[in-house]
């Protein structure tokens, strides 16, 4: 995959991908941006509704007392009439005439100072009815000059009823006078006034907790809730009580100490699903760029595997044609010494290339679980012996050393002598390969409890913190660019790590750049 065209499409993924948490933020907003709106919508129509229903219970109450006074007293109320109309109307054809008068009378009731608590000396209260006649005389000699004589109409028509209108009028003025020099907590009872805000609340689907109080002049009155606490954003206020004038010198406040939790809780369900889907989401893409960047390492792998296969085969197979065209020599072909020392030299190389292609075939085999591994007691001390000597000639080559440390006292284990003795040698070939400088190599062994510990230092290259992560997985070596100074094809320490794990042991690495390696290997003692 192109680097450019790479690089374009983590871009964009990441783009797409901070878009959508974005919009789910968003979404999330305006979603209890909305809530609370309706909330607010709701609780002033609830507080709305309560000081409507407090007030006209005042009024009901008030009213139901004066009347309940009127009905028990037997007293009859004073009359005045305070509108008097009349309208004459003569027909001269019949001599008919019609008289219509219309008459508003007011019922004074004097109500005793202890009615209302002696909070006034004496009041009056009144009622108003109306009381509308009309009169026909068919005696031609009635005119406007009678009108108020006693006379004897023909037709008489009386109606009498009660004014509402200026009754209900009369009874405001007159309860919001009197209520008004009343203290709060005469007017209303906090016990009513919480059954009266829950009540509504419900009715509007608002289930929350919630706490008031009434307020006079910005100050607290007793009326209130015990845990009333007043919070700007969660406060919500009306005036109740309006006098005559429409003033009003009381607010009723109304708090919702969880309102938040309220609001969230509305959204929660919503909004867990959104969560749900953006974490499924980023774990996909999470792993989608993972799996990217590992084909990506992977192809990086294998590119250099096969670069360094190439570069290990090529230099056998160059040197078996030479020898095959040194044998062909007709000047060589009779001398027996050196046909025999260029056969030595193909049979060495091309036992080289086999031993390259066991590894590869080995590695599959172990993935495969198709390698049989018989194991057998030994003595750890002898196996590292033998993968010592495996490797002395290369180490004579480079003039190199290796001391070994035998502490441990306990060293019977059961493995496989082959492959294990191939493990030492794979550790201890890259402890010659990567020591720019003559090799120096020290092997220790040790006990720890019922493990034996196996550790072979060196001090060559070294490796990165990243590379001690990654060296025990197949095709891995440490990035050197084009150099191939180093060779190889990243499968040894990978057979490495499948041979211990299959001896139930564990292998890692400590390693400094620059300072060397050490690895280390645990083996289960047999008991």
């Amino acid at each position: 995959m192109n680097k450019l065209f790479f690089r374009l499409l983590v871009l964009l993924m990441s783009l797409s991908l901070i878009g959508i948490i974005l919009v789910q933020v968003y979404w999330f907003n305006t979603s209890f941006k909305n809530n609370d709106e309706q909330f607010k919508f709701h609780v002033k129509q609830v507080i709305g509704n309560v000081a409507d229903k407090i007030q006209k219970q005042e009024a009901y109450n008030f009213y139901d007392k004066i009347n309940h006074y009127k009905d028990s007293t037997g007293k009859v109320p004073k009359k005045d009439d305070i509108l008097e109309f009349y309208y004459v109307q003569k027909n001269p054809r019949t001599n008919k005439t019609i008289i219509y008068s219309n008459s508003i009378i007011s019922e004074d009731y004097n109500i005793s100072p202890t009615f209302f608590d002696k909070k006034f000396d004496s009041e009056k209260f009144k009622s108003f009815s109306s009381k509308r006649v009309t009169e026909v005389y068919n005696d031609n000699s009635i005119d406007k000059s009678t009108v108020n004589k006693s006379l004897i109409p023909d037709i008489r028509i009386e109606k009498i009823g009660n004014l509402d209108v200026l009754d209900n009028a009369s009874f405001e003025i007159y309860y919001k006078d009197f209520a008004s020099v009343l203290p709060i907590q005469e007017r209303v009872s906090k016990e009513t006034l919480s059954k009266l805000i829950k009540k509504e609340l419900e009715e509007y689907g608002v289930n929350t907790k919630f706490e008031f109080s009434v307020y006079s002049n910005n100050l607290a009155t007793k009326v209130k809730s015990t845990d009333f606490k007043y919070d700007k954003e969660a406060t919500y206020s009306i005036p109740i009580f309006s006098d005559n004038e429409g003033n009003s010198k009381y607010q009723l406040l109304v708090t919702f100490p969880h309102k938040k939790k309220f609001l969230l809780s509305e959204l929660v369900s919503v909004t867990v699903l959104s969560i749900i889907f953006t974490l499924i989401i980023l774990i996909a893409y999470s792993s989608a760029l993972n799996q990217l960047i590992r084909q990506r390492q992977i192809s990086e792998i294998k590119n250099d595997f096969i670069n360094n296969m190439t570069h290990e085969f090529k230099t056998p197979i160059a040197t078996i044609n030479l020898a095959l065209d040194a044998i062909r020599n007709p000047k060589i072909i009779d001398d027996k010494e050196k046909v025999l020392r260029y056969l030595q030299m193909i049979k060495d190389e091309n036992k080289r290339m086999h031993a390259q292609v066991e590894n590869v075939l080995r590695i599959s085999k172990l993935e495969k679980k198709e390698l049989n591994i018989i194991k057998e007691s030994h003595n750890i001390h002898d196996i590292i012996n033998d993968a010592i000597e495996h490797v002395n000639l290369i180490l004579e080559d480079r003039e190199g050393t290796i001391v070994s440390h035998f502490n441990a006292l306990r060293t019977t284990v059961l493995i496989n002598d082959v492959h294990f003795t191939n493990v030492i040698v794979n550790i201890l070939e890259n402890a010659i390969k990567y020591s720019p400088n003559v090799p120096e190599i020290e092997v220790f062994t040790e006990n720890i409890k019922d493990m034996i510990i196996i550790k072979i230092k060196d001090k060559g290259l070294g490796m990165s913190k990243i590379a001690q992560k990654r060296i025990f997985e197949k095709f891995y070596r440490e990035h050197t660019g084009d150099i191939h100074n180093v060779k190889g094809h990243g499968l040894g320490l990978a057979y490495v790590k499948r041979i211990v794990d299959d001896h139930n042991g564990q292998v890692y690495v400590e390693s400094e750049k620059g300072k060397g390696s050490t690895f280390i290997i645990k083996l289960p003692l047999i008991n």
